[in-house]
């Protein structure tokens, strides 16, 4: 502050002076310092004497405000405590003693360090004892909700709930092992699910570990590497007969025209539920016969097509405006599930009836399947029903290869042609021995 004018405290070494306007109680504030002399060791050897030359200086630093207080004590200042703190360090820097400060700014520093070492220990400590349950509900979970689509995050949560939090929830996160999710797969395992389901919940267990990784509560390898499932094919066997469908169909019209519509669609078109619940008027172009899905999931936009029985369809339909949801409840709002009602239809019509294997249980999902199966019946490239069904890999295609199967059987009724025209003619191969 220019112009101020020091004044003695009455304790040597130890002067202030007055802030011009404010007030500590009664007084003006007093800006307290010390001024103290330290004899300093040099590098440099005195050649009458053989030993380091030693120099005098000459120390002045401030000590704060009386109105604020000493951050190891919490009280406020005084001249007294600057006096006292002043005789400690004329005390080191005579003493000489290693990592003792001789300066209060070295003194400050110092004990910044100390803290800031505390709070580093007081961490690592905390972290090391975040157990599964606590990291996933208070971390984890609240981040998927704004990163991940809803029926992600709402499956990661009901895997965490069912069979990851019973056997390890209780666990510290960073202990957690190969053998933790081994326990968690043979409890999926012993409780009659599938090796898919496991699979599934590996998986989130994976992505736990992958997000406590980057927050550096864990390091190494996630613990489900090295977890072996049994083999398995998940693979959706059965596929609706014509019949079936229309059977389908007319029982969801009857009751209700909507679940009847986006029942309808998903079989024309491959759409998955998740597809026809999100889909919204400014993604229908009936003029082209297209239909724009913008939140795939194989994470890229694509288009579907319409068959003439789906144009009619949205041609009967009343549109809405561009962004409201074409599929809606009563109360407008969008569906977020497959509605109750084509459950009861499907057992009404008793197409599960004794079907207790998954894969020939008939669900939503098997109008995509159906779909996809009658164009491979049908003859369909499956490199073009790869972007019918939006597919990311034609791996995943290649399940319908079996049905694709014309030019197999023309390839079978040319060998066996040759076969007859080799025992009426003579051989028309030549087989090298």
């Amino acid at each position: 502050m220019a112009g101020q004018r020091w004044r003695s405290s009455g304790f040597p070494g130890v002067r202030y002076y007055e802030h011009p306007t404010r007030k500590h109680g009664v007084r003006y504030d007093h800006y307290l310092a010390i001024r103290y002399q330290v004899t300093k060791e040099l590098d440099e050897i005195d050649p009458e004497t053989g030993k380091k030359k030693k120099i005098k200086q000459r120390i002045e630093e401030g000590i704060g405000w009386t109105s604020e207080r000493d951050p190891e004590d919490n009280q406020y200042w005084t001249a007294a405590k600057a006096a006292l703190i002043l005789e400690r360090l004329k005390g080191a820097a005579k003493l000489g003693l290693p990592q003792t400060p001789t300066r209060i700014s070295e003194k400050r520093k110092l004990e910044q360090q100390r803290k800031n070492n505390e709070e580093a220990d007081r961490t690592r400590a905390e972290n090391e004892s975040i157990t599964l349950r606590k990291y996933f509900y208070d971390a984890y979970y609240p981040n998927a909700k704004i990163s991940k689509k809803g029926s992600s995050y709402s499956h990661e949560e009901t895997h965490f709930r069912l069979w990851i939090e019973p056997v390890a929830g209780h666990k510290p996160i960073k202990e957690l092992s190969e053998f933790d999710v081994g326990r968690i797969v043979k409890a999926i395992l012993d409780n009659g699910k599938t090796p898919r389901t496991a699979q599934y919940v590996m998986a989130t267990v994976r992505q736990i570990w992958n997000q406590a990784r980057r927050a550096k509560l864990v390091s190494g390898d996630t613990p489900t590497r090295n977890v072996k499932l049994p083999k398995f094919d998940n693979r959706r066997q059965r596929f609706l007969k014509h019949s079936e469908a229309d059977q389908l169909l007319a029982a969801l019209k009857e009751k209700d025209e909507t679940v009847h519509n986006m029942a309808l669609l998903s079989l024309h078109t491959g759409m998955r539920a998740s597809e026809i619940f999100r889909l919204t008027w400014g993604c229908i172009d009936t003029e082209r016969g297209i239909i724009i899905i913008l939140d795939a999931k194989s994470g890229r936009g694509r288009a579907a097509f319409m068959t003439k029985i789906i144009m009619a369809m949205f041609g009967e339909m009343t549109k809405g405006k561009q962004d409201e949801y074409v599929f809606t409840r009563i109360d407008k709002t969008p569906y977020s599930e497959v509605p109750t009602l084509f459950r009861q239809i499907v057992t009404n019509l008793k197409f599960n009836e004794h079907v207790s294997d998954p894969r020939q249980r008939v669900c939503f999902h098997s109008l995509r399947h159906t779909m996809a199966s009658w164009h491979a019946e049908g003859g369909t490239d499956l490199y073009v029903l790869k972007e019918l069904l939006g597919h990311g890999s034609i791996t995943l295609t290649e399940r319908y290869s079996h049905l694709s199967n014309g030019a197999l059987q023309a390839a079978t009724r040319n060998f066996e042609k040759k076969i007859k025209l080799s025992r009426s003619t003579g051989p028309v191969l030549n087989i090298i021995k």
